[in-house]
């Protein structure tokens, strides 16, 4: 695996001599990326390639690691202050007469946090990106503050978070680490973070994983027990902080940031449900937050940072949303932009696409695309889903929402009306949960997929056959993708709406009936939704509120609720009911 059109230079610091590679223009603000243990600088090619379209990106093997050379001896050459020392010999030559945006990965975030709170660096970082890699000061101030004073609560923090360390303990062994390194582990390394961690199998980690690692052991030799013991009292960042958590990460606690606006006042919060090396499983979301956090600090002002409900649970995420032109299709993509997802438009009506695109955009969302695509277009949703993973990225949530309203007898729905129907409000929601969930279980980092079927699919009427079927289908493939997928972290909801105001009322078909009368019933299911008054803004909370809890089947409006209790444990009332004339 390559960087692909990078320029190489070498940088000699200290004795030793660090690989440095750059794209992009060398006119815009440079960003420097740090990569972790035991990686070596193409851990961020994907990243950096994203990046490298508006800034001028810069890459270091650090010293010991891939191309660079190490420090002889071992044991004592990788303390912090020489780290540091190489990160000022890479930015002064890259970026001298301008600071630079810094981001770091696991064990590259925890030396940037010594380079962003050390005095010699002050004015020559912009800004700090960090994921997965606390600064050793603030865990060593933590762990104090938790044996000063336990608390049942603080105790069980410790214990987890000791848990989470035993790779430390075993790489403070001597000799045993390198010589797993350089033996069976660095062998079988890459299939465990492809099995483990779903590392895409793309060529990486590269040829020079065991000795990498094997060095890479006196980081945590030189550093780990020194600063935890003894950490630093000015440990204060001096440029704005952006911190990424992943929330599935197997090595760190959240908690362990849970009192970092003390050493952070300027700090951003993000969290991913992802696992630890986001670097190679969400490139598109670190690139895009990495994107805003830069722009906004070059800028002088706060980063943008979503202020609706779930915003630390939908901020990034890519959100695909069919049907999303008009009616709770739009409002759940105004909903989950207003959280500062990156939302993808989906709807047959082009002008209806690109107006809620334009608006998720101005109410929070950090990009939002229109997509114009029939759902019951199989060939199309294929583009469609080609498209977005190769331009966006994978969807992290998809909301199958399309869907067409027919009313008649059984008798009077034709065959071609019942294809329609079917084609729109089940195989839409097929092609969806098909190709994009595939896209999803294929990248094993999890994902949600959500159906909007609706309360008609557990309350029969003789007036609704065809949608009522349809919807009924809906609501059981969720529940039988819900099984399939739950072993791989993708949860999957059917929304049951109800009674909401919304146009499918007036674009409803009746069969069976002269234009003329349709036209009238059209007006009259229209003026009685608008009566009803539920607005699919409620139905869009939901969505949200679905995804986050993980429900599997939820009924929005009173009524809907009410059916869904009726269809369980009154099931002769609600066939009763079904058999009541619809007012016409």
């Amino acid at each position: 695996m390559s960087l692909e059109g990078a320029r190489e230079r070498w940088v000699r610091t200290g004795g030793i001599e660090l690989c440095v590679a750059e794209l992009g223009d060398e006119t815009q603000p440079t960003v420097v990326l740090v990569h972790g243990y035991p990686d070596s600088k193409e851990v961020w090619s994907e990243v950096a390639g994203r990046l490298s379209e508006r800034f001028h990106v810069v890459l270091y093997d650090v010293r010991g690691h891939g191309r660079s050379t190490a420090p002889q001896p071992l044991r004592g050459g990788f303390t912090l202050e020489k780290l540091t020392d190489d990160f000022l010999a890479v930015a002064d030559a890259v970026s001298p007469d301008r600071p630079v945006h810094l981001v770091g990965h696991d064990w590259g975030s925890v030396q940037s946090w010594e380079f962003v709170t050390v005095k010699r660096t002050e004015g020559r970082i912009a800004s700090f990106t960090s994921m997965s890699g606390p600064s050793l000061d603030h865990f060593g101030h933590w762990i104090k503050r938790r044996v000063k004073r336990p608390t049942p609560r603080r105790v069980g923090q410790l214990l987890g978070q000791g848990a989470k360390s035993w790779y430390v303990y075993l790489l403070h062994t001597p000799v045993l680490p390198e010589l797993a390194w350089r033996g069976p582990l660095g062998r079988r390394w890459p299939k465990i973070l492809q099995r483990v961690e779903k590392v895409p199998a793309d060529g990486y980690p590269t040829p020079s994983l065991p000795s990498d690692a094997a060095h890479g052991a006196w980081l945590y030799r030189d550093n780990v027990r020194a600063r935890l013991s003894r950490p630093r009292t000015d440990a204060y960042a001096h440029a704005p902080v952006q911190l990424v958590t992943p929330l599935g990460d197997a090595f760190l606690s959240e908690k362990l940031y849970d009192e970092l606006e003390l050493w952070a006042p300027q700090l951003v919060r993000r969290t991913l449900p992802a696992k630890h090396w986001i670097p190679r499983t969400r490139p598109d979301q670190l690139a895009s937050w990495i994107t805003e956090f830069v722009i906004a600090s070059e800028g002088g002002r706060p980063a943008p940072v979503a202020s609706g409900p779930y915003a630390d649970r939908f901020g990034g995420q890519l959100v695909l949303v069919t049907g999303a032109g008009s009616g709770i299709g739009r409002a759940t993509a105004y909903a989950f932009a207003e959280a500062g997802a990156r939302v993808v438009a989906v709807d047959r009506n082009a002008e209806g696409a690109a107006r809620t695109a334009e608006m998720s955009r101005l109410i929070g969302a950090p990009d939002a695309w229109a997509e114009t695509v029939d759902v019951s277009d199989e060939q199309a949703m294929e583009k469609l889903a080609e498209k977005v993973a190769t331009e966006y990225g994978v969807v992290d949530v998809l909301v199958n929402n399309a869907g067409i309203g027919l009313s008649g007898s059984f008798f009077d729905t034709t065959a071609e009306d019942w294809r329609k129907v079917l084609d729109v409000n089940l195989w839409g929601v097929i092609h969806g949960c098909r190709l994009f969930g595939k896209q999803m279980a294929e990248r094993g980092q999890g994902g949600h997929i959500v159906n909007t079927a609706s309360a008609a699919a557990y309350q029969p009427s003789k007036a609704l056959p065809a949608y009522s079927t349809s919807k009924a289908a809906v609501l059981m493939l969720s529940e039988c993708l819900r099984a399939e997928l739950a072993g791989q972290g993708i949860g999957v909801s059917a929304i049951c709406p109800g009674f909401v105001h919304t146009n499918i009322t007036s674009t409803a078909r009746f069969a069976g009936v002269a234009a003329e009368e349709e036209k009238r019933r059209q007006k009259r299911a229209a003026r009685l939704y608008r009566l009803r008054g539920y607005p699919p803004e409620k139905v869009a909370d939901a969505v949200l509120r679905a995804v986050v809890r993980n429900q599997a089947v939820v009924p929005v409006t009173p009524e809907a609720r009410g059916a869904h209790l009726m269809s369980r444990f009154a099931p002769r009332a609600l066939r009763a009911i079904a058999r009541l004339e619809p007012p016409l």
